[in-house]
């Protein structure tokens, strides 16, 4: 057999790699290369990514920073199953760890001094929502796929999603985190989670002419960004009409209430598929992890990211010691492991909305 090369060697080295990283002129480009995975997060990757970002605002001749995904997805998270499994082998504070590291990874993007612009092609849900709902620019195209899911398998909506999904028009962040509904696209841009649209064959002529943009003027870069932008989004009228219903049921005050309110527009509205999804989604997810969600988006409207940021991860901290609930490592068993599907979630954890 012949022996590879030191080059070839080399190569295979940097596919290999969680993230990469390329300049070229004042632009870099961190790539999440973990496809096969989803990019999902993993604490080599929050760390390298931080300390590079943190490289970049401070280096001079950086103009502004691409993030992106290689692969299918853009990033479906964190790595729940390593991280719990590190916990369950080891000590709750391992996950701790992991998720200080992420919101301060959160943070740094939240806070950035240069622009940012995220192409979002593809899953993004979680820690990948973390990564990149903070950024400056946040560009979605048809491939883009949204959710927070979270309660779902015993956690709560977390990386500041009691921040950004406050700011979202009327109460449509209280109905993303809730049900975990997936958004498209066009929805994303139409309730202020993305800032443009284009078609994911024009992200590489994308990519190449930010690469001519030759400061950190945001007017520069968006008129770069708006030359292959979508104008158009039919997805307004139809998240107008939603929104209407959306505000009626999730304005309520409490968890009983909302889930009440969407049963009986339910049954008045049967050929809304959606309102159905909701009550499907909300009667699977973890009462408690839709109790802690819907009393941290309610303060999150008044606070700042840090304070939204302190806050979950003294309630992350909590779940994983399970001093609130063990819903989070029972989810984790019936979603991930075992994988029946049957989550035994706690009824009453004594948890109050308000």
């Amino acid at each position: 057999m012949q022996a590879l090369s030191s080059t070839e060697l080399f190569r295979r080295h940097l596919t290999e790699l969680p993230v990469l990283f390329e300049e070229h002129s004042g632009l870099r480009t961190v790539i999440l290369n973990r496809p096969s995975k989803l990019n999902s997060l993993t604490f080599e990757m929050v760390s390298e990514m931080f300390r590079k970002l943190q490289i970049y605002e401070d280096d001079h001749t950086v103009n502004l920073v691409i993030l992106k995904g290689n692969g299918k997805a853009f990033c479906a998270g964190g790595d729940v199953i390593g991280i719990t499994c590190t916990m369950l082998t080891g000590h709750w504070s391992f996950g701790a760890s992991f998720f200080r590291k992420q919101l301060t990874l959160d943070h740094l993007i939240a806070t950035y001094k240069k622009p940012l612009v995220c192409l979002i092609n593809g899953v993004v849900m979680g820690g990948g929502a973390g990564i990149s709902m903070h950024g400056s620019f946040r560009v979605v195209t048809e491939n883009t796929v949204f959710a927070m899911p979270e309660a779902s398998f015993g956690h709560f909506p977390d990386v500041g999603a009691s921040y950004f999904l406050s700011k979202l028009p009327g109460y449509f962040g209280e109905y993303l985190g809730l049900t975990g509904a997936r958004l498209d696209g066009p929805t994303m841009l139409a309730c202020g989670l993305a800032t443009h649209f284009v078609f994911s064959k024009d992200l590489p002529l994308l990519e190449q002419g930010l690469c001519s943009v030759d400061s950190s003027n945001t007017s520069e870069i968006v008129s770069v960004i708006n030359k292959y932008a979508h104008k158009s989004n039919p997805k307004e009228e139809v998240l107008h009409k939603r929104l209407k219903i959306i505000n009626k049921c999730f304005s309520r005050d409490t968890v009983e209430g909302i889930l009440h309110s969407l049963e009986t527009e339910s049954l008045d509205n049967s050929a809304e598929k959606w309102i159905a999804d909701a009550v499907k989604n909300m009667n699977f997810a973890s009462p408690t992890g839709l109790k802690i969600f819907l009393r941290s988006i309610r303060e999150g409207r008044g606070q700042t990211i840090e304070q939204c940021l302190a806050q979950e991860f003294t309630i992350f901290c909590n779940i994983m010691r399970r001093k609130i609930t063990n819903d989070f490592y029972e989810g984790s068993r019936a979603l991930l492991f075992d994988k029946d599907k049957k989550p035994q979630f706690d009824e009453h954890s004594g948890i109050h909305e308000s």
